[in-house]
């Protein structure tokens, strides 16, 4: 069975949340971080994109950005960071996929955080395991959506016999 709808908002507090216990609609914000140059040239280095935008700032203002701009990927992995170590910990097994977008530029000294929230749920077909769909909004220290998207969540379910909720 597959749940669409949102029946309330709640806002999730710090804790582990099982598949049966989310439900569309709860949301929660991640803490902070702030993009570095480091950052940049790191990911850079590991991912092998050293485009202009990434890498010259001469390039970048030519372009019309203020500076160099990370890597939108960048930006993606460090969301991913940011609900991974959040307070709010979604009892997962494996990330299914993204569909993510790219809204503005992330530059080095930007601060983001992410405002995430269950935006479906349904169990797999063989009933064992859930999927909760997540809604990942990311803004930088202006409030500035930078970028948004979602990831289909392989969740697990309750032990059995574990009625703490």
């Amino acid at each position: 069975m597959s749940e669409t709808n949102k029946d309330a908002t709640r806002l999730l507090g710090p804790g582990e949340y099982w598949f049966e216990d989310l439900r569309v609609g709860d949301h929660y914000t991640t803490g902070h971080i702030v993009i570095t140059d480091a950052h940049i040239v790191g990911f850079a280095g590991l991912s092998g994109d050293f485009f202009d935008l990434h890498m010259d700032d001469e390039f970048a203002r030519s372009q019309g950005f203020q500076a160099r701009v990370a890597h939108g990927l960048l930006g993606l992995a460090m969301a991913d960071g940011l609900k991974n170590r959040s307070s709010v910990r979604i009892m997962a097994v494996a990330s299914l996929g993204w569909n993510w977008n790219f809204k503005g530029p992330i530059l080095a000294g930007d601060r983001i955080g992410v405002t995430v929230e269950v935006k479906a749920r349904r169990l797999t077909s063989k009933g064992d395991r859930g999927i909760a769909t997540l809604g990942f909004t990311v803004t930088n220290q202006h409030g500035a959506v930078v970028q948004d998207g979602e990831t289909a969540l392989l969740t697990r379910l309750k032990p059995q016999g574990d009625t703490a909720a």
